[in-house]
């Protein structure tokens, strides 16, 4: 995606720039509301123009501010992508005209030497394009007046973003993903595709200090940042890269307990880290160790395990914690007190803002993942599982007792065990957590979520 042309929305807030984005990405992306300054960090997104692949980035809206202000270091956000950009849609409100801050900014766009795109966005209508005219005196050139909203004028500004980006060849992935498009339609093998990134989800409370742990990642300042607990709203996707290859890596806003949820807008952050984390592989839980394991956390590491995914527990802040020996082993029984289904889950500690330890972290991320797709040879599988009945016997139900027959893994991501028997939906919960616990222990499956399922076999002399 780095190799991409590279479009950035600039604006003043509550232009209609994360609408613009959304429509040319083609999905709800980004977080949209009625509310200036909801878009904060940058979010990236991809989409086609004349069959040209091209990155879109959504900033936040251009304003006057100090520097170490939330507004400054917004604005100092926007500026780093306006800098690197291939050309930039300068945005305005055509409903309500033009303003000072339009001015002073269109302004600041021709001192910096990049291709300007003048959008004049909220003109429906006759009115709204003849109002869109009034944009030709900040000496951008012809304002192209669109709706994004409603849908006004999206075709022409795609064209227009294409006929102003530099010629270039059809990069040779593309090709390729054509090809294998191709000849899987002709019925080829799904595996031919390369394999996509690794997708990792850093998920927290606010303020634990997620946003400075993926700018510490990136060894850039991607993410905003400060003392101010909620500063990431929306979830923002970055491409990073270890040596065994890359990562997509999710921010995500923090997440409250419901009762404590009101605004609108949080409620659309919490349900975008969420979806988040339901579509990554694996899940980094940011703690702030100087606070020890809060409920909400243990809400948030049971509900990493109830969508099957396998966890990472990240103790931050590492380096203002006194007695780290007494801090370690309390959070430590905590968790093997509160999240029996998770034993073995594999911690870290550090310090994002130093980078202490933090070299730790993705080799940890990766011993997770590869835990989490592990799978066990039948034969194997079932030895073990002939030596844990012979070890404990399945209990008595109603004077008769339970025949387990044999085990198989279904599948892995995470693994699925499923064990086959007579009145397998009478086995009592304690025994199916006495197997699970076995396959943890005996095949090295530390942290990840397991699931054990029960199928009975058919009785040939039953009634239908």
């Amino acid at each position: 995606m780095d190799a991409l042309p590279v479009v950035v929305i600039a604006g003043r807030p509550n232009v209609g720039k994360s609408t613009i984005f959304n429509r040319l990405v083609g999905r709800r992306q980004a977080l949209v509301a009625d509310t200036p300054g909801v878009t904060r960090d940058r979010k990236e997104g991809q989409a086609t123009v004349r069959g040209r692949a091209i990155r879109i980035i959504d900033t936040a809206g251009l304003e006057e501010a100090a520097p170490d202000t939330l507004y400054g270091r917004m604005r100092a956000s926007s500026e780093s992508a306006v800098a690197d950009a291939d050309l930039v849609l300068f945005c305005i409100d055509a409903r309500s005209g033009l303003t000072p801050a339009d001015e002073h900014f269109a302004n600041w766009l021709r001192r910096q030497g990049r291709p300007v795109l003048l959008v004049a966005n909220k003109a429906e209508g006759r009115q709204g394009a003849a109002a869109a005219m009034e944009a030709f005196s900040l000496g951008l050139g012809t304002p192209l007046a669109i709706s994004a909203e409603h849908g006004e004028g999206v075709a022409d500004l795609m064209s227009e973003i294409a006929d102003r980006l530099p010629p270039t060849d059809l990069p040779p992935v593309q090709k390729a993903t054509r090809r294998t498009r191709r000849e899987q339609a002709e019925g080829e093998e799904e595996d031919v595709r390369p394999p996509g990134p690794l997708r990792l989800a850093i998920v927290g409370r606010p303020n634990a200090g997620k946003s400075t742990l993926l700018n510490r990642l990136l060894g850039e300042e991607r993410m905003i940042t400060g003392p101010e607990p909620g500063l990431t709203r929306d979830s923002i996707a970055v491409m990073l890269h270890d040596d065994q290859g890359p990562i997509q890596l999710v921010d995500t806003a923090g997440l409250r307990r419901k009762a404590r949820i009101d605004e609108t807008l949080e409620k659309m952050s919490v349900s975008a880290s969420i979806e988040a984390l339901k579509m990554a592989e694996v899940v980094i839980l940011v703690l702030d160790a100087t606070l020890g394991v809060h409920e909400q956390d243990l809400q948030i590491a049971r509900l990493i395990e109830r969508e099957g995914r396998c966890c990472v527990l990240a103790l931050n802040k590492w380096d203002a914690v006194e007695d780290r020996a007494a801090t370690r082993q309390a959070i430590k029984d905590r968790i093997e007190t509160s999240l029996a289904q998770m034993r073995g889950i594999p911690v870290v500690a550090f310090s994002a803002m130093t980078g202490a330890g933090i070299n730790k972290l993705l080799p940890t991320v990766r011993r997770a993942y590869d835990i989490w797709n592990r799978r066990v040879a039948t034969g194997a599988l079932n030895r073990w599982f002939e030596m844990m009945i012979e070890r404990h016997p399945p209990p008595l139900v109603d004077g008769r007792r339970l025949k387990l027959r044999y085990v198989t893994q279904a599948k892995a991501r995470p693994p699925t065990f499923i064990v086959f028997g007579t009145r397998t939906d009478q086995l009592p919960e304690d025994y199916q957590r006495y197997l699970v616990n076995g396959l943890r222990e005996t095949f090295d499956l530390p942290g990840t979520p397991i699931r054990l399922l029960l199928r009975a076999s058919s009785n040939p002399y039953a009634k239908s």
